[in-house]
């Protein structure tokens, strides 16, 4: 690791292997923006966390090669906490039991600020380069809102070189799959190979589409099915 990589990775407090045998690293980013009420909050992290043991999510991380995985939280430009002590990689069942309780156990770190998914979107872009060199990287975002504060997402994919990674999203609200809030998560925030959404109606939606989310995530290429929604960049 580069001294510029290696002290992002201390801001960061990112642990975890300098070198890792694995096929994916994958980002987690969950939305705690004002938006988001504390009901809302706790269906989002007890979802995720139901969703990364769910018998056909733990088969499908521990199908192949390893999987690495980073979480974090973000809502204003500034505000990126992380859910995780830092990256881990998915050898088996264990590990990902460890990080469903970490997340289930975590606590908001704000709950009054603007939605800045530029920012986030620049926290894992630095993630990635501080964690482990898998043969594929992915930034799964979550999110209700349109993103309100900071830089825009576009302007982030212009200013750092996001080539190779794929983000997707779930978006969580909006009436129906070509609402607006939808159709702005497909042409804005989607980047990347294969780059595909995840519509869910409401936060009680949340562990399900999170749970088809990461089973799409996690596919081989050699069975990876159609691509969901529409990419860009």
């Amino acid at each position: 690791m580069t001294g510029t990589l290696a002290a992002v990775a201390v801001a960061l407090g990112l642990a975890g292997p300098a070198a890792a045998d694995c096929r994916l690293a994958l980002v987690l980013a969950l939305d705690i923006s004002s938006s988001v009420d504390a009901t809302e909050d706790r269906l989002q992290r007890e979802g995720l966390a139901g969703a990364l043991v769910a018998p056909e999510v733990v088969r499908a991380f521990l199908t192949g090669e390893p999987v690495a995985i980073f979480a974090f939280e973000w809502s204003g430009s500034r505000v990126q906490t992380p859910l995780l002590p830092g990256w881990m990689v998915v050898r088996g069942e264990p590990d990902l039991r460890r990080a469903a309780e970490a997340i289930a156990g975590s606590e908001r770190s704000r709950d009054d600020l603007n939605t800045a998914l530029g920012a986030a979107l620049r926290h894992a872009w630095e993630a990635l380069q501080a964690g482990p060199p898998c043969r594929t990287r992915t930034v799964d975002v979550s999110s209700d809102g349109i993103s309100n504060a900071g830089a825009d997402p576009g302007e982030v994919y212009a200013a750092l070189p996001f080539e190779g990674v794929t983000v997707n999203a779930l978006v969580i609200g909006g009436e129906a799959e070509d609402s607006p809030l939808v159709d702005w998560f497909r042409w804005e925030v989607l980047h990347g190979p294969d780059a595909f959404l995840i519509h869910a109606r409401d936060f009680g939606d949340y562990e399900q589409a999170m749970v088809s989310k990461l089973l799409r995530e996690l596919e081989l290429p050699e069975v990876a099915g159609a691509v969901l929604g529409g990419a860009s960049g």
